[in-house]
């Protein structure tokens, strides 16, 4: 038999599995209501963190929920339930909610486990197929995952169910998510070593600087020679150009080492007499600190330049970025 063309039955058992539990999961959502509205503000509201736990493929699905959590703004960890009486438990405080997933609601160790929460005082949401279970019984709030019948050719392997609790946990996250008004931003905060944290980092994550820190200033009004002898005394690290700001503190204009070779070529050799502004560069390139950093490489490319002003809201300097601060990203990766 050729292995690159499967049997037809192989592919219709495929999407047989597929549909069963694109049904189960549809079914849950169409019955979706109240208790779900107050799991969300619970854990909207939370002041601590949201625990998830579970045994077997219950636990490997919370898990993964904890971790959505934890990636959109809602602080999460895993606690396993069989770990849980091994001095795990030392993970909770008052102010965390518990998030049990169970499908029988009724395990050894999920009953065990509602005991010692309950003795905590910690609050228990809890995700379960069957409304009449421990879980259900003592959980403050219970999303129901309906009467699940596991696709499972032998009905017994958790397939169904956890396909369901994957995706409530989903919605649970990301409707909270999106009450945190969570951005894009906020998001690569959280993931600055992926593809999309490193395209969406920003002129301010990505430089080697720190508000305040000195930097290569110099007034506008002064000499070649005292720009640079100011710049050297001032700044605590050696950079391409001055930055030149008016009486007011804001950007001018730049003093490069190609202004200097300009004016050297024009002038003559000595240079510290004349004023900066008869050869500095007007009207710089300039960032904010809340640019892309794929935007400062943008410009970077285009105007073939290695450095760039960040200012604030009133053009006043705040640091430099170098493009080498943005070529180690690798944000064009």
């Amino acid at each position: 038999m050729d292995v690159k063309t499967p049997p037809k039955e192989y592919i219709d058992q495929g999407k047989e599995i597929l549909f069963q539990e694109s049904r189960a999961v549809a079914q849950m959502a169409e019955r979706l209501g109240d208790e779900f509205s107050k799991a969300i503000e619970m854990i909207y509201s939370c002041k601590g963190s949201i625990v998830l736990t579970g045994i077997g493929k219950a636990g490997l699905v919370g898990q993964k929920i904890s971790a959505t959590l934890a990636s959109t703004g809602s602080p999460s960890q895993f606690l396993h339930a069989a770990e849980a009486i091994h001095g795990d438990l030392g993970r909770l405080r008052e102010d965390d909610i518990a998030l049990v997933l169970s499908h029988s609601g009724s395990s050894e160790e999920i009953v065990r486990l509602i005991g010692l929460l309950k003795q905590l005082d910690v609050t228990i949401i809890g995700m379960t197929g069957d409304k009449k279970s421990p879980l259900a019984k003592y959980s403050k709030v219970t999303l129901w995952l309906g009467d699940i019948e596991e696709v499972c050719p032998l009905g017994v392997a958790p397939s169904t169910s956890t396909t369901c609790m994957l995706a409530l946990g989903d919605a649970l996250a990301l409707t909270v998510m999106k009450m945190r008004d969570f951005q894009a931003e906020d998001y690569a905060r959280y993931h600055p070593g992926g593809a999309l944290g490193r395209k969406l980092v920003t002129v301010e994550q990505a430089a080697l600087f720190s508000r305040g820190k000195k930097l290569p200033l110099a007034p506008d009004d002064c000499t070649i020679g005292y720009a640079l002898k100011k710049a050297e005394a001032d700044s605590i690290m050696r950079h391409g150009c001055i930055l030149l700001i008016d009486k007011n503190g804001v950007l001018s204009g730049l003093l490069t080492d190609g202004d200097i070779r300009r004016g050297i070529r024009e002038n003559g050799v000595n240079l510290h007499e004349i004023p900066v502004a008869q050869i500095m560069t007007t009207h710089p390139k300039t960032v904010r600190p809340d640019t892309l950093a794929s935007e400062a490489m943008a410009i970077f490319h285009k105007h073939r330049i290695d450095e760039i002003p960040v200012v604030d809201q009133d053009n006043r300097p705040v640091a430099l970025i170098d493009v080498q601060d943005v070529v180690a990203l690798k944000i064009l990766q």
